[in-house]
């Protein structure tokens, strides 16, 4: 067997046949183009979601809130003292329930979700220039049908 020294190129053709290999490779390049996108927004990928769930759905708790984003309401917690800080969201509180909170989009947080969604676009719209409008439907709905599994 020989040894792979530094200048030797490393190939992943074992790795390629796997479907869940390449979608991973094409997340992270997403991921990586996306940061770039939102960081002048003031905004990371989790924020950015955060701030579309709750545009989309006002007065939504923090604990549907994780739930929607697949993530631990302690980690919620944190993004949403994160957003209401910069005030792109406010707190109120759920009647009848004193323990859960109700978020909502300030009307800075609006004007910074038409500005993300408007970057975030044009963001997909560079990444995917290879691809046509009906292939990007069809791999969106592709995707979903993966996520549904």
């Amino acid at each position: 067997m020989s040894k792979i020294d530094k200048d030797t190129a490393i190939t992943d053709q074992n790795l390629r046949q796997f479907v869940g290999y390449t979608m991973k490779r094409a997340f992270l390049t997403v991921r990586e183009d996306l940061g770039q996108v939102l960081e002048p927004l003031g905004l990371r990928m989790t924020s950015f979601s955060a701030l579309a769930i709750i545009h989309e759905n006002p007065d939504i708790s923090q604990s549907r809130l994780a739930e929607a984003l697949y993530i631990e309401r302690s980690g919620v917690v944190v993004l949403v003292d994160e957003l209401e800080s910069a005030d792109l969201i406010e707190r109120g509180r759920v009647e009848g329930d004193r323990r859960q909170y109700a978020l909502r989009t300030t009307e800075a947080g609006e004007a910074k979700w038409q500005e993300a969604e408007r970057a975030v676009h044009a963001h997909e719209d560079a990444l995917f220039r290879d691809l046509t409008e009906a292939e990007r439907k069809t791999l969106r709905a592709l995707l979903r049908r993966v996520r549904r599994r």
